[in-house]
């Protein structure tokens, strides 16, 4: 940090921190039972085709309820304001996490993955809205690919704790030991979060540097809540619901069926995948902070932010493409695909901070939420699609007849393909990323 930043203060990167480490649990909570699928199989007695579709079944359930819960919570917290809604939040899907241990069935995780996916979508919302109150907006992206990282630590721990925890003291209590870290954290969040006109250990310096972009409503007066219906009348709502459509599923497909890939596509076991989905994470958080970094140095360059941050979204958007090839360089080694695909992560992290930073771009901060909870929506909708389509069906389709490498192919060439669609319709919709007045 230079001397100008250590003048003005840097509480702001406390709260950013606090942000990360939700997001950390966020994703420990939903990623587990990626881990656990073979040890759940057995436990269960799921035949090779069955164990498709009982697991795309529950991830199923997940989305669904990722969806509808996407739906209410933007409005929940944008009502309830960020301390009280995240709290919440975090305190039931960590409950929800634990409830997992208790299941004794396929029917039993579909019960417990509706109840955490409705609760974890309070996450996204509730971050981007902490981002705006504590962050002007050319620090914006860089916060968000922060705090965005945790989703990718979060999916390194997994790996390299998960299988270990499950082997020595059974799948139960890997879920048990996730959802505690979240009660951790509900400590840390009461005690160090508020927002900045009331934190009493933020300086007059550093509130005054927050709140200093000319554009941003003045949080003090009283804004009133913005309905759905309303916000969907907005170019900006679509491309930003239509980005996430397109390219939150694919970051699904890496969180849920990597393990999967690894282990039917070059015979690994459960613990012979650990270092390899973790590299494809270590990578992947560093695209995350990156993403944030490239657009703040353009902007820092007199650029113009919407230039910046489009511009950006681009080039990570064409980083993506390698991933075709990944099958292909894994059969001259593993670690090759281990890498694109690495890579194929990073990019979508990247993408995934400058694409949650474009709503508090578009959108006053008393609609962030509620417009960050609508693209969610549309994201998961996405998730289920891919799902039905492409996992339930065509997987279980390959399965059947031995060539599972095929189905892989062929999401491999979606997962390339989905950012630059996404890119260039939101380039169309809201070519230069106008302010909405509400």
């Amino acid at each position: 940090m230079n001397e100008a930043n250590a003048a003005i203060g840097k509480y702001r990167w406390t709260i950013c921190s606090l942000v990360f480490f939700a997001t950390t649990v966020n994703y420990l909570d939903r990623n587990v039972i990626s881990y656990l699928r073979p040890f759940l199989a057995e436990a269960f007695h799921w035949s090779p085709e069955q164990e498709v579709i009982d697991y795309a079944n529950i991830e199923i359930a997940f989305k669904i309820a990722y969806a509808f819960g996407m739906l209410m919570a933007g409005g929940f917290i944008d009502k309830l304001g960020t301390k009280l809604g995240y709290a919440i939040a975090t305190g039931l899907w960590s409950l929800a996490a634990i409830a997992h241990a208790f299941a004794t069935g396929t029917g039993g995780f579909i019960i417990a993955r509706i109840f955490l996916g409705v609760t974890e979508a309070g996450n996204f919302p509730a971050a981007i809205k902490a981002t705006a109150e504590w962050f002007p907006q050319k620090e914006r992206a860089l916060a968000t690919g922060i705090f965005n990282s945790g989703s990718n630590i979060g999916a390194i721990i997994v790996p390299l704790t998960v299988p270990f925890i499950a082997e020595n003291y059974g799948w139960q209590w890997a879920f048990i030991a996730t959802g505690i870290i979240g009660f951790i954290w509900l400590l840390l969040w009461f005690i160090y979060y508020e927002v900045p006109q009331k934190q009493k250990r933020l300086s007059q310096a550093e509130l005054e540097y927050i709140t200093s972009d000319k554009t941003e409503v003045n949080e003090e007066e009283k804004a009133e809540k913005v309905s759905w219906l309303k916000l969907l009348s907005f170019r900006q709502t679509w491309a930003f619901a239509i980005g996430k459509l397109l390219t939150d599923p694919i970051w699904w497909f890496y969180l849920f069926w990597l393990p999967d890939f690894l282990m039917k596509q070059y015979k690994l076991t459960t613990t012979e995948i650990i270092w390899p989905c973790a590299l494809v994470y270590v990578i992947g958080s560093i695209g995350s902070i990156g993403g944030g970094w490239l657009p703040l140095m353009l902007i820092n360059k007199n650029w113009p932010a919407y230039k910046a941050r489009k511009t950006s979204m681009l080039i990570y958007a064409i980083a993506v493409l390698p991933v075709l090839f990944s099958q292909y360089l894994g059969s001259i080694n593993m670690w090759c695909a281990i890498l694109v695909i690495g890579l194929a992560v990073s990019a979508h992290q990247a993408w995934s901070a400058n694409i949650f930073t474009t709503v508090s771009d578009m959108f006053p901060k008393n609609a962030t939420a509620s417009v960050t909870g609508l693209g969610g929506m549309f994201g998961a909708l996405g998730g289920i699609l891919l799902t039905l389509v492409v996992q339930k069906n065509m997987f279980v389709y390959y399965t059947k007849i031995g060539k599972i490498e095929t189905g892989y192919f062929i999401m491999f060439c979606i997962c390339g393909a989905a950012y630059l669609l996404a890119w260039l319709i939101m380039h169309i919709l809201v070519p230069r990323m106008k302010k909405v007045e509400l």
